[in-house]
């Protein structure tokens, strides 16, 4: 097996740096916690809007599963999570949630001899490898997918979230929709019965994994594979598409969301039709009480999340991050007023701050 890269540990300090950043003790900073899908963007922009507010963002990166235990537990001022809550689920917990980045969810693997981006798959082959139907990477499906690749006759050694995680929901939820026997075994959402393969905790842990074995095969978001310069696969789409992940093709698949008729901005972006969509990308969701605990920093926290969307879309795209469009913060704004109030009944936050 192969050593974790220097890269890899790098990486994994992603939480951890996103803690310290702007020095949690001060009493202004912000606290959050949750999906893992957005830290790297989180991470800068926590930089720059501690240079320029000196508010810092003590955010722990610990799996959307974690983040929505969190601010039910009221130990957070936000949650975060990549999957959206339903109606029911905000009613009954008091909650109101809205997007704050998109981005895409992306196929790693460690074949020998293979570069990265020169793989393709499909998703109901991954579906198939995760379901333990397909065990060599010389699979006739595989090979017939990449007719100009030389695959070694090698096990496959799939690697998957042990963490209730957003990244696991967007692709069960992809997987789901490509293929049926895996909607009906396995089914989406944040955390699986997998029927094969190996654990690993948050984006790190699955991409140790993958890097540590010969024949690994894991799901990352795209920022960390680009930091951590990982081998990636290619992928084909809905329309039969071969494409590569990058913003482009994230902004292709997210140029579907129909925000504007969408219950609580309840949007899922797997599997959108277009011939330059990828397949795996999605929304990451904030997570407020409706009547916040501790108003004066639930305020602040929204006045970080206004600076990152009108100041954080080129230290987004960057990161290959889809920003929010004008129109779906307009949105948000509004939420904003119209739902989260102080105990006198009065917004908490106004454009004008």
């Amino acid at each position: 097996m192969k050593l974790f890269s220097r890269s890899i540990l790098r990486g994994a300090a992603i939480g951890a740096a996103l803690a310290l950043v702007a020095g949690a003790s001060q009493a202004a900073d912000i606290t959050g916690a949750g999906a893992t899908f957005p830290a790297p963007v989180y991470a800068k922009w926590a930089d720059t809007y501690k240079k320029e507010s000196g508010v810092g963002l003590n955010y722990q990166a610990i799996g959307s599963g974690g983040g929505i235990n969190q601010i039910k537990a009221k130990t957070v001022t936000f949650g975060a999570s990549d999957m959206p809550l339903k109606a029911e689920d905000l009613d009954a917990a008091g909650l109101v949630q809205f997007p704050m980045v998109m981005g895409g969810v992306v196929p790693v693997v460690n074949i020998p001899g293979v570069e990265p981006g020169k793989l393709v798959l499909d998703g109901d082959t991954i579906a198939e490898i995760y379901l333990g139907e397909i065990t060599k990477w010389d699979d006739a499906k595989i090979k017939k997918l990449n007719p100009d690749l030389t695959l070694p006759s090698a096990d496959i050694a799939p690697a998957y979230r042990a963490d209730g995680s957003g990244t696991t929901f967007l692709f069960t939820n992809y997987l789901s929709a490509v293929n049926a026997k895996f909607k009906d075994s396995v089914g989406a959402s944040t955390s699986v019965q997998w029927p094969t393969g190996i654990g690993g905790k948050g984006n790190a842990g699955v991409a140790g994994a993958v890097q540590q074995t010969e024949g690994g095969i894991g799901y990352v978001e795209y920022a960390y594979v680009k930091q951590n310069k990982l081998t990636y696969a290619k992928m084909v789409n809905h329309d039969g598409k071969t494409l590569e992940p990058t913003l482009k093709t994230f902004q292709a698949a997210a140029a579907n969301a129909d925000w504007a008729n969408a219950k609580n901005y309840f949007v899922i972006l797997t599997n959108q039709p277009g011939a330059e969509s990828w397949p795996i990308t999605g929304a990451s969701f904030i997570l407020m009480y409706k009547q916040p605990q501790d108003p004066a920093a639930a305020a602040t926290a929204l006045q970080f999340f206004a600076w990152a969307y009108a100041k954080g879309v080129s230290d987004a795209e960057g990161l290959d991050y889809v920003p929010m469009p004008k129109a779906v913060v307009d949105m948000v704004h509004k939420t904003w007023n119209d739902n989260i109030k102080g105990a006198d009944g009065k917004a908490i936050w106004t454009a004008s701050k």
